[in-house]
């Protein structure tokens, strides 16, 4: 079947065409503490507690408080259904997005016949207006600060260049504010927070549109970071070269920015200079939501996004994830593949044959190579290729390495290798006192004294593959079966 995906609807009715991938309902569902506890047992994977299992995309059609409004997770929470909606098998989602992010295809601005996104309109200078009535944030535990936009992609623009960026942030809806969320970005991560810093330092508000509800290739295109996508490179190219098609921008009506014109939610705003709110003013008990390390994250000092307008199309469908469900490490996790197969490739071809963000880091802290040792030069190479992973994304925490025999997607067979072609005298490569990611509890005084601040950890490298002068002994061979025939028992693979 030919895939026409071009934004969140196509990619609906795309996955009710596939077995297991798509299940609806219409019995009321609370976008409080409800939906994200369904889509935990069901489909959540990931980091979060189990039980939990691969399951369908969920679209719930009677969300409660929100009348009019459609309600859908976990689309993006299962490799497999990537696949589907990217038209690539799964094992080659990371080289489809090497490929894209070196040959972008720019977006390009459209009129307002294009712009869906703009059919229902929601002034913030309207006396009734008010985005606790407008917008279903979830809320995953009962120590969430408040309800959560985790599917928001932010679109803003260089101050002194003009050069567009896209990135998801953490957004809080404040729960006494009818007009005002707050904002968070990772200091130094993402390029919008440096449009921000340069704004902020002339005392100046920046403004930003939130896009909610989309193609699943603008999703997964904007989680690439520096130096693979470098400043000044607008994300929205990785899908538009996905789609072979550029995506479609449309002109806010109260700022000077563009969003994306067939989003199912905009919202439109401002984030104003010198103001800082913490999270969790509500609730108070100094979490924020899940994180995708598996736990709550910590609540901070948020800047405050001023909001002057909501837009959405009529009977819109309302996007959100759970943050430590599968679905951040098909965003944050195939993104990294690329970069890695990019730069280990330019440096060593032909030895990486694939890489692979394993679910339980999240997308960020743990990648498998799986490399191939062409020649007896090429032993050592497999540790420098694991140096490139961690210098081309440097959240990455450890890096395990196995041979081409290995299946890298398969858990079970990596660790068969780290407990058969692996010494942890001889094979584990620490390199302690680097920069990692501020998420990773274990990152901290607390818990080793010598680490000198908080997102400081060890790298760790685990070389899990046959030295080459002993890839032939038939000890480190694995023992073949024969190719049968299982179409003669009514069996297929």
């Amino acid at each position: 079947m030919e895939n026409k995906v071009c934004d969140l609807r196509s990619a609906i009715e795309l996955l009710k065409t596939l077995p297991g991938q798509y299940f609806e309902t219409d019995a009321e569902a609370d976008p409080v503490y409800e939906i994200p506890g369904v889509h935990r047992r069901i489909g959540c994977l990931g980091t979060v507690i189990r039980p939990t299992k691969e399951g369908p995309a969920l679209v719930f059609n009677n969300v409660k408080g929100y009348p009019g409004t459609r309600l859908t997770i976990g689309m993006l929470a299962s490799r497999k259904r990537v696949g589907h909606l990217l038209d690539c098998k799964p094992d080659r989602l990371g080289h489809l997005l090497r490929d894209s992010v070196a040959n972008p295809v720019p977006p390009i601005l459209v009129g307002k016949e294009k712009a869906v996104c703009q059919e229902v309109v929601h002034m913030a200078d309207d006396p009734d207006f008010d985005i606790r009535k407008l917008l279903p944030g979830t809320k995953v535990t009962t120590d969430d600060a408040g309800q959560y936009i985790t599917m928001g992609l932010c679109r803003a623009s260089d101050p002194d260049t003009g050069i567009s960026d896209v990135t998801i942030h953490r957004m809080c809806i404040q729960g006494d504010k009818r007009d005002e969320i707050t904002f968070w970005s990772a200091p130094g991560a993402r390029h919008i927070g440096g449009f921000f810093d340069k704004m902020e330092r002339q005392g100046k508000a920046l403004p930003i549109s939130i896009s909610i509800g989309l193609d699943p290739a603008v999703y997964i295109g904007s989680c690439f970071l520096s130096p693979t996508t470098p400043e000044g490179y607008d994300e929205l190219g990785v899908a538009g070269a996905i789609r072979k098609a550029p995506v479609e921008v449309v002109p806010c009506l109260t700022i000077p920015e563009t969003a994306i014109a067939n989003a199912e939610f905009v919202i439109e705003g401002e984030i104003l200079p010198n103001r800082r709110v913490m999270e969790d003013n509500v609730s108070g008990l100094g979490m924020a939501m899940p994180e995708f390390p598996g736990y709550n994250g910590v609540a901070i000092n948020a800047c405050v996004l001023k909001i002057k307008a909501i837009t959405h199309r009529k009977d819109p469908i309302w996007q959100t994830c759970v943050g430590a469900s599968e679905e951040h490490v098909s965003m944050a996790g195939i993104t990294t593949e690329a970069c890695i197969l990019d730069m280990v490739e330019k440096s060593m071809p032909g030895r990486l044959l694939n890489v692979y963000s394993h679910p339980s880091g999240g997308g960020k802290y743990l990648v498998i190579l799986q490399f191939k040792k062409n020649m007896p030069s090429d032993e050592g190479r497999q540790r420098q290729a694991a140096l490139l992973a961690f210098c081309s994304f440097i959240e990455l925490k450890h890096v395990i390495v196995v041979d081409e025999d290995v299946d890298l997607f398969d858990t079970t067979d990596v660790l068969w290798a780290m407990n058969t072609r692996f010494q942890g005298d001889l094979d584990a490569v620490t390199i302690p006192g680097v920069r990692c990611h501020l998420a990773d509890p274990s990152a901290d005084k607390d818990y080793n004294p010598y680490i000198r601040s908080h997102g400081i950890s060890c790298k760790t490298i685990f070389d899990c593959t046959v030295p080459y002068d002993l890839k032939k002994d038939f000890r480190f061979i694995r023992a073949k079966f024969e190719d049968v025939d299982l179409k003669k028992f009514g069996l297929e693979d």
